[in-house]
């Protein structure tokens, strides 16, 4: 809930302390923000709009996907880890790109019972559910992109799965002994379902730009890999495209058709690398 992490946030317009005071978020020089009545709060500054944000339709089929329990092993790994990483830094989890809370609820679960979590993200149809996938999230949306609506020094750890990466963001909000976890597809993930759909596949030269870019803030400390084997139906596959960025770019009946011509079920591999970074001020 938001009263859980209230003291963590910061005024998106003047960085200042926030406050919660029954239905509004408010900072000492008076920018206000409306609760809204599904319990999250939009602390979006400017004028910029969600842009390519998770549509009400890719929510709902994530939510679909991920209640089947097809990535049930990456979010318990998910949660190991971060369990080793906390450690005595202050219990604040932030999630930037949180979606709709599945894997930061499945983190808080694995932590201290006093421990809290902050979902950040640019979707208001996802942190909606977000708002409500755990009794310690506080739900925010947020652009990951800019400076985060979080104080300096709060997070015992940084969690950012499929989601965009801001290096000096995520090296300012983190505590002392804080850590940075970061979940991205590997090379070869979902197998031939990617040319099969004509899905977007991982570009595996941006996500060196992106690891450099990040190792100007973060040293990297530990790199795993999880594999998991993924058998979908026709409907887990569909889901499994509409959840993500594909969405924006597969003709709805030519993915059926595509579709349609699978093996029911599919059999595919689910590759995913895990990287643990330390902010630099830190080594």
């Amino acid at each position: 809930m938001l009263q859980d992490v209230i003291d963590h946030l910061a005024c998106p317009v003047c960085r200042d302390g926030l406050g919660l005071a029954e239905r509004t978020v408010r900072c000492p020089n008076g920018h206000a923000f409306d609760v809204a009545r599904q319990g999250y709060v939009s602390l979006l500054a400017g004028s910029r709009g969600a842009g390519t944000a998770d549509t009400p339709e890719m929510v709902a089929a994530r939510e679909r996907f991920l209640a089947a329990g097809h990535y049930a092993p990456l979010a318990a790994r998910v949660a190991g880890l971060a369990a080793e990483l906390a450690g005595d830094a202050p219990g604040l989890v932030v999630d930037a790109g949180a979606g709709t809370g599945y894997l930061l609820a499945r983190v808080l679960d694995a932590l201290a019972p006093d421990a809290a979590g902050i979902a950040l993200d640019i979707s208001k149809h996802a942190i909606r559910r977000a708002a409500r996938a755990h009794p310690r999230i506080g739900a925010v949306v947020a652009d990951v992109w800019r400076p985060l609506p979080v104080r300096d020094g709060r997070a015992a750890l940084v969690t950012n799965v499929f989601a965009p990466r801001n290096g000096p963001e995520f090296a300012r909000v983190l505590a002392p002994g804080g850590a940075l976890l970061v979940v991205t597809p590997g090379p070869g993930h979902l197998g031939g379902l990617v040319d099969a759909l004509g899905l977007l596949s991982v570009d595996q030269e941006k996500e060196r730009r992106l690891a450099a870019s990040l190792s100007r803030f973060f040293t990297i400390i530990t790199e795993v890999t999880e594999e998991i084997s993924l058998t979908l139906d026709h409907d887990a596959v569909e889901a499994m495209v509409r959840m993500g960025p594909s969405a924006h770019h597969v003709d709805p009946a030519a993915l059926r058709r595509r579709i349609g011509d699978l093996p029911d079920p599919s059999v595919v591999p689910g590759l995913f690398r895990i990287t643990i970074w330390k902010p630099n001020r830190g080594i």
